[in-house]
Parts: structure tokens; sequence; C-alpha cells
């Protein structure tokens, strides 16, 4: 009977573990399209080469008068396929589909935002 009690413990503490790492780590937490210029786009780290972006959005009114802001988005890129067209498009104005998740891990990047699609481009800024 104590086997029994263990046992069923033992299997309700991994699903909750299991829950928990998927909650944190694999959950999509959201879902979205930023339009922009790209800036920069490298594949860098140390144990895990990972490929990040930042992607210049148009500029945001400031509180001052006169001046403008950047808003820029930072992001991280998985998918090879995906890495080589943002390599190839760099300076380019691009719509980039993302999803967002709650912590980030080595083997995806360094941000929460990972791009898994280009979904337009032109060559020119606007």
């Amino acid at each position: 009977m104590k086997r029994k009690i263990l046992t069923i413990i033992a299997i309700i503490i991994v699903i909750a573990l299991a829950s928990i790492i998927y909650y944190r780590y694999y959950f999509v937490f959201g879902e979205g399209v930023k339009a922009g210029q790209l800036n920069y786009f490298v594949k860098k780290g140390y144990l895990f080469k990972t490929y990040e972006g930042r992607l210049i959005q148009a500029g945001l009114q400031s509180q001052q008068p006169g001046h403008i802001v950047s808003n820029e988005f930072m992001f991280s890129v998985t998918d090879e396929k995906v890495a080589e067209k943002l390599n190839h498009d760099a300076g380019g104005f691009l719509q980039l589909h993302y999803k967002e998740y709650l912590h980030t891990l080595p083997w995806r990047g360094v941000t929460h935002f990972v791009v898994d699609s280009v979904m337009s481009e032109s060559a020119t800024t606007h």
C-alpha cells in the first residue's frame, strides 16, 4: 500500500514538473507581426550559436516636441531557412512573424521573441 502511494506521488510530481517546464519554456505566450527595417542580423554565442537580430520600427513621437524616439525589436531566429532569408534582406523593410515565449532557452536565442517567418519584404525603406 505504501509503495502504491509513493508511486502515485512520484507520478504527480513528474507531471507537475513537466507542466511547469512546458509552461515556462515552450508555451507560446503571444504571436504577432512586426514591421520595420532590418538593422543587423548576426550568428553568435559561446556554446550554442544562435541568430540574433534587430528591427528598427517607424519612429514614435516622444514626450518632448520635435523629437522622435527609435523603436527597436530585438529577436532570435531558430530556423536556418528564415536566417538565410534575413541575411539576404539586410537593410530592407520587412514584416516578420514572431512567437513570444515567457523564458529563453540557450539553443533558442537570447530574446523572448523568436521570428519564424518573413511575411513580406521590400528593398526600399518606408
